[in-house]
């Protein structure tokens, strides 16, 4: 079955992820109409994918031939053209802004649960070919992980003037959902613990930074696992030369019988009784093809998920649940049934 979409804006992953996937997957999707924030990129976007420049995002949700809307970018539109589509039961991929509050926008969720149309949200790293085989090897070689240290620095502080505290935070939002995925389950406690900005102090003034750790603790015959992330601007823009030194692997997995380092999207070198092996996945399907199939699957399919926005909403709730935890310097239960 062929989707006939509507993209609502053109973000900064759209030439690296989403464009290229379009084009390979045509006889999966079909682009009937574009609305971009910028009219010149939407009007190429539109001419490339023989389809209608529109002008509004509401335009594009009434059109009767459009079966699903992708959201493409974070913008001043908010939650808007998700409650339009659903409004006009179109599906929905949302690859805008992660970051938000779950209780303020509780009702958001609801009204997108109650409208019965597909909604996916946007997590590459779970999709990533080096996350996928991870999750292989882990089941087969390397045995149930045990820690992960997740350390990322930002090369470049906020576009929105800000101190990198929004990029960080939508950072720490993906990082909690890729370690909740890799692991399995959920995390029981967090505990933050960010360094003081002040002059004097253990942190670089306005470098946003950002750590948390995560307790997942046993379950049945599944050890505990300590999940160790971390994500600011710490390092001054102009020491180009320390930007690039070092850099800490994306993920680095302590496993019952071997260690991992993971490099996204696609480098895995992995230890074990054997020794090194060194894994180039280049060769595997691409993220941006993996996201929009997975898509194409949960709209097609006569089971209805929505489970990824739910998982939106857990890691933001642990996000904050993590900032409570810096506010008083305790260990925060976050338990689910």
């Amino acid at each position: 079955m062929k989707l006939n979409l509507g993209l609502i804006g053109l973000g900064t992953a759209w030439q690296t992820r989403h464009r290229p996937a379009l084009r390979v997957l045509q006889d999966r999707f079909d682009v009937r109409a574009v609305y971009g924030t910028v009219p010149k990129l939407a009007e190429s976007c539109a001419a490339e994918f023989q389809a209608d420049p529109v002008d509004g995002y509401r335009a594009i949700c009434a059109r009767s031939d459009i079966d699903a809307i992708l959201v493409l970018e974070r913008s001043w539109l908010g939650w808007l053209p998700a409650l339009a589509a659903c409004e006009a039961g179109k599906a929905v991929y949302w690859a805008s802004d992660l970051r938000f509050d779950p209780a303020a926008d509780r009702e958001i969720r609801e009204r997108i649960e109650h409208s019965g149309v597909a909604f996916m949200t946007e997590f590459p790293r779970r999709f990533a070919p080096a996350t996928l085989r991870l999750k292989e090897l882990i089941a087969t070689r390397l045995g149930q992980p045990k820690m992960l240290f997740c350390h990322r620095r930002l090369d470049q502080p906020s576009p929105r003037g800000d101190n990198g505290h929004c990029d960080n935070e939508r950072e720490l939002v993906e990082t909690i959902d890729w370690c909740r995925y890799v692991v399995g389950r959920e995390p029981s406690t967090v505990l933050s613990a960010d360094p003081p900005t002040q002059e004097g102090g253990g942190g670089r003034p306005g470098s946003g930074y950002r750590s948390l750790t995560l307790n997942f603790g046993p379950d049945g015959d599944l050890p505990p696992v300590i999940a160790q992330m971390s994500s600011g601007n710490y390092i001054p823009s102009q020491w180009q030369e320390a930007l690039t030194f070092r850099r800490p692997a994306d993920m680095h997995v302590c496993c019952e019988r071997g260690i991992a380092f993971l490099d996204l999207p696609s480098s895995l070198v992995w230890f074990d009784d054997a020794g090194r092996h060194v894994e180039s996945l280049d060769a595997e399907c691409p993220v941006g093809e993996q996201l929009l199939v997975q898509f194409h699957r949960g709209v097609t399919s006569l089971v209805r998920s929505i489970s990824d926005l739910q998982d939106a909403f857990r890691a933001n709730e642990i996000l904050v649940a993590a900032g409570q935890s810096s506010r008083t310097g305790q260990r925060i239960d976050i338990a689910t049934d």
